[in-house]
């Protein structure tokens, strides 16, 4: 029930947005900044939508390590397809994810990932990749925040995680933005464990302190992806006794 509940809700969101999309596009074109926030107010609430339908209790531990001030990376492990739902409501400023490729091809929902300022990776294009990369930087440097899955995919399993790529620790060390790292508990018993149905589950969320790229050392930042895996996988294994 709570799977038909949630799909009808998002194709009926999907659909009825689409004069509100439009309206947005006209802010933009007066004060962009205005139509990002009022993007981010609105998909947020759609997103809070789904959570409450779905029946998930999230515990958030550490929310107080996320810089207000400045824009940052965030750097989750990957479990679930909520973990996108569940980590955007958190954000306390205009947040964009890099996506897969394939997600741009969704009408209504790919428009507001744009207006949002996500980016769409093309995993098989190593040329592509390193311009959305390179643009995420960008988007960094004017207060854009970026959060991107390191592990590439999700983690289907077990609870060990995957390896993480180096090229998403970039974003940091060309924009010299905070990078903090992201633990998802038992995001997947929302639906992945037991598809294709949608049940209630309890999602332990925590934000790690901002690591400062630009004071590591050349050899730190050599290591700076082992390092942010370690941090996760033992706040992983810790939070497990929680669920």
């Amino acid at each position: 029930m709570r799977l038909i509940i949630i799909l009808l809700f998002v194709v009926l969101f999907l659909i009825i947005s689409l004069p509100i999309q439009f309206v947005e596009w006209i802010i933009g074109k007066l004060n962009p900044d205005l139509k990002t926030r009022s993007s981010l107010a609105i998909v947020n609430w759609a997103f809070r939508v789904i959570i409450f339908f779905a029946g998930t209790k999230v515990t958030v531990i550490g929310e107080e390590n996320i810089p207000k001030d400045r824009a940052v990376l965030y750097i989750p492990n990957h479990r679930s397809y909520f973990d996108i739902v569940l980590t955007y409501v958190r954000v306390p400023r205009p947040t964009g994810y890099i996506a897969k490729k394939e997600m741009e091809r969704i009408p209504s929902l790919s428009q507001w990932m744009r207006n949002l300022h996500c980016l769409f990776l093309d995993r098989e294009n190593i040329k592509e990749g390193l311009k959305t990369i390179l643009t995420a930087i960008e988007k960094i440097k004017s207060g854009i925040s970026i959060c991107i899955f390191p592990e590439g995919t999700r983690n289907t399993e077990s609870d060990e995680l995957l390896p993480f790529h180096d090229g998403s620790f970039k974003i940091a060390e060309k924009s010299g933005c905070p990078i903090i790292p992201v633990t998802i508990n038992n995001s997947a018993a929302v639906f992945e464990d037991h598809l294709p149905w949608i049940r209630k589950a309890h999602v332990i969320i925590e934000y790690g302190s901002p690591i400062e790229v630009s004071q590591l050392s050349k050899e730190e930042k050599r290591a700076l992806s082992q390092t942010v895996r370690t941090i996760i996988s033992e706040t992983y294994k810790k939070n497990k006794e929680l669920v």
